[in-house]
C-alpha cells in the first residue's frame, strides 16, 4: 500500500475500527483488536478471495490466550445463497499475499462450507494466539452463476477469547463487487496475459483482447502474440483463448524475435467489421539502433521499442516497429491475415509509430480513430491519432497531440464533434499533489492543430500509467445521453486504487461523490470499458486478484 501522503484516496470502502478491551479471564492487561475490509473484486473462478483483516495484539505479560469464536455479517449481499463457502485462518504475516505465500505460517480456524441462509455466521475453533500481533483473515467463495452485478457484503461482529466475547464497534458494511477473472497466471500455457483492449461487436458479444506473453512477463521483444476471448453473455462466462494476431518465424528467426504487443480494439457499428491494431517487432536493435545479427532460439539479446534505439527512423522491419492490423467481420470468430500500415502512415524520421493499446472510436460521420503513439525523429515520446474516411481502406496519421512526453492514449468524441485525446504523460513520474495529472488535449480537425485542454494536468492523476478514457450513451425518456468514464490507477505513485470516474459534463469536472473505487491493493494498471449494453457498462482491468477482471455497473449507478 502506498503511504498516506502518496494518493488521494476517493472511495473509502475500508473500515477500521480500534477498540482496547479489559479481560476478567485472566489476561493480565489490555488486548488491542482492529478489523479493515480490502476492496477487491470477488472472482467467481478462484476457489475464495480474502477481504477482510482482523488484527490482534495480545501483550507480553498476558497469560495464554486462545481465539475460540467469530461472528461475521453479511448484510448488503444481495442474495445470501451466492455465498457458498467461508474460510477464516490465521496468519503472523500482515499481508495476505505475503501469508499465501508462506503456507507453512498459516493456520486455519473454521471452514464454512455451504451456501449461508442468514445474515449472520458464527464460526467456531480453538486457535492459539501469540504475543505481539496475530492476524486472523476472512476469506470468501462464491457460486460460478452468481450474476456479476450482484454484491457481498461483510464485516465482523464479534470475537471470543478466552470465553470473553468481544464486541466490534458497528461501523458500515464494506460491500464488494463481483468480477470474472478472464485472464490468469499460466492459463493457456501463457505465462502472462497483459495490455488489455475490450469492444462490444455488432451482435453484442464482448470481445476481450491482450498480449499473450508466453515465457515471462517482460515487455517485447519477446514470444508475444496477440490473444483474444469472446463472451456471448455480456462477460458471464468467457469462451476458449483464440491467437489473432501471430508472425511465427517470420524471416527466419525465431517467434521470441517476432513479438506482437499493445493491442487496440475498434468495431465499425455501420458494418460491424472489427479492428485490431497491434505492433510488430522483428529481431533485435540493440542500444545503437544497429540490427543485431546471427539472432536463434538460445540467444538472449533483448531490447524494447520504447528503450535507447530499440526502434529507429526507416520502414523495413530491421529498421523500426511494424504497425499491423487485423480484421473480422463475423463478430471477432475469424480474422484476416494482418496487413502493415507503417509504410503507409509512418512519418520517415519518427523512431516509432504504435497503437496506443485499449480500444479506438467511430465519430458521428464515421470515421473510424485509433489512439497512436511513438516517438519523433529526436526520440521523444509523442500522442496522436490515426483515422481512416472510408471505412478502413486507408489510413492517414495526425500531427502529435502536444510538446509533452506523452505516450498511451485513448480517444473520446465531445458533444461538439471535437475529439479529446487524454495521455499518460511521463513528467508524472515520482510527482505527489499539485502538477501530477493527465495530459489532455482537443482537436477540431483530426489533429492537424491540437490545443491544451483545461484540465489538461490537473484533474486526474496517475502513476504513470495507461487508462481508459471513453463515452457510454444511454436512453432517459426516450432522449438519447450521455456520460464520460475514466479508469485507471488513482495513485500518485502506485499502479493501486483502480477507481472509475465520470464527468456529465464533456471532461470538465469529473465529481470525488461519484468515484467508484474496484481494487485497491496493487495490480499491473491497464484498462478497457466498454458498453455491454445501454443500461450496463463493462470494465476490465489488470487486477490484484487476477490477470485481467472483468465486471459490470449498472448506469444507474452513475447517472445523475
Amino acid at each position: 500500500m502506498v503511504k498516506s501522503n502518496s494518493r488521494i484516496k476517493t472511495v473509502n470502502f475500508a473500515w477500521i475500527a480500534v477498540l482496547i478491551f479489559s479481560f476478567q479471564t485472566g489476561l493480565a492487561q489490555k488486548i488491542e483488536l482492529s478489523a479493515k475490509s480490502f476492496q477487491v473484486p470477488i472472482l467467481k473462478e478462484l476457489e475464495a478471495t480474502t477481504l477482510l483483516r482482523l488484527e490482534l495484539h495480545v501483550p507480553e505479560a498476558a497469560t495464554t490466550a486462545w481465539l475460540q469464536e467469530i461472528s461475521l455479517q453479511f448484510k448488503g449481499t444481495t442474495r445470501l445463497n451466492d455465498i457458498k463457502g467461508v474460510r477464516v485462518f490465521s496468519s503472523n504475516a500482515d499481508s495476505v499475499y505475503a501469508a499465501a505465500e508462506k503456507k507453512n505460517t498459516t493456520a486455519l480456524f473454521a471452514l464454512h462450507t455451504s451456501p449461508l441462509q442468514k445474515e449472520q455466521l458464527m464460526l467456531s475453533g480453538n486457535l492459539r494466539l501469540n504475543t505481539g500481533r496475530n492476524y486472523i483473515w476472512v476469506a470468501v467463495s462464491i457460486a460460478p452463476d452468481i450474476p456479476l452485478q450482484n454484491k457481498i457484503g461483510l464485516q465482523a461482529g464479534s470475537m471470543r477469547v478466552n470465553k470473553q466475547v468481544l464486541t466490534i464497534p458497528k461501523s458500515e458494511s464494506a460491500v464488494f463487487r463481483v468480477g470474472s477473472a478472464v485472464r490468469q497466471l499460466l492459463q493457456d500455457n501463457v505465462h502472462t496475459s497483459r495490455i488489455p483492449g475490450m469492444a462490444t461487436a455488432k451482435n453484442g458479444d464482448l470481445l476481450v483482447i491482450y498480449d499473450a506473453r508466453y515465457e515471462s512477463a517482460r515487455d517485447l521483444q519477446g514470444d508475444i502474440d496477440i490473444g483474444l476471448n469472446r463472451s456471448t453473455d455480456k462477460g458471464a462466462t468467457w469462451q476458449p483463448f483464440q491467437v489473432i494476431m501471430d508472425k511465427g518465424s517470420w524471416g527466419n528467426l525465431p517467434e521470441k524475435f517476432n513479438g506482437i504487443s499493445d493491442p487496440c480494439i475498434l468495431v465499425d457499428p455501420k458494418t460491424g467489421t472489427i479492428f485490431v491494431a497491434g505492433l510488430w517487432m522483428y529481431g533485435v536493435l540493440d542500444a545503437d539502433g544497429k540490427w543485431t545479427e546471427g539472432l536463434t532460439d538460445t540467444s538472449k539479446n533483448w531490447n524494447h521499442q520504447w528503450k535507447a534505439k530499440g526502434s529507429q527512423p526507416g520502414f523495413s522491419p530491421k529498421e523500426t516497429a511494424q504497425f499491423l492490423l487485423t480484421k473480422s467481420t463475423d463478430h471477432g470468430k475469424t480474422w484476416s491475415e494482418p496487413i502493415n500500415l507503417t509504410a503507409q502512415c509512418k512519418r520517415p524520421d519518427w523512431w516509432l509509430w504504435a497503437p496506443a493499446p485499449g480500444s479506438g472510436i467511430v465519430l458521428k460521420d464515421g470515421t473510424l480513430v485509433f489512439p497512436t503513439q511513438g516517438r519523433d525523429a529526436t526520440g521523444k515520446a509523442f500522442s496522436n491519432i490515426t483515422y481512416s474516411r472510408d471505412g478502413g481502406k486507408s489510413w492517414i496519421t495526425s500531427n502529435p497531440a502536444l510538446e509533452e512526453s506523452t505516450t498511451e492514449c485513448m480517444a473520446v468524441e465531445l458533444s461538439d464533434g471535437s475529439i479529446m485525446l487524454n495521455m499518460r504523460t511521463n513528467s508524472n513520474k515520482g510527482l505527489i499533489g499539485a502538477g501530477n495529472g493527465r495530459s489532455v488535449a482537443i482537436t477540431k480537425d483530426l489533429g492537424k492543430s491540437w490545443k491544451e485542454h483545461e484540465t489538461s494536468r490537473k484533474a486526474l492523476i496517475e502513476p504513470v500509467c495507461m487508462a481508459s478514457l471513453y463515452k457510454h450513451r444511454y436512453m432517459v425518456a426516450g432522449k438519447e445521453k450521455s456520460v464520460l468514464l475514466f479508469l485507471n490507477p488513482h495513485s500518485y505513485t502506485k499502479r493501486d486504487h483502480i477507481t472509475l470516474q465520470v464527468s456529465y459534463d464533456d471532461g470538465k469536472t469529473w465529481p470525488v461523490s461519484k468515484h467508484i473505487l474496484l481494487d485497491e491493493l496493487s495490480g499491473r494498471g491497464y484498462s478497457s470499458i466498454s458498453s455491454v449494453d445501454t443500461n450496463t457498462i463493462g470494465l476490465l482491468y489488470e487486477s490484484s486478484q487476477a490477470q485481467l477482471v472483468f465486471q459490470q455497473i449498472p448506469i444507474t449507478e452513475i447517472i445523475e
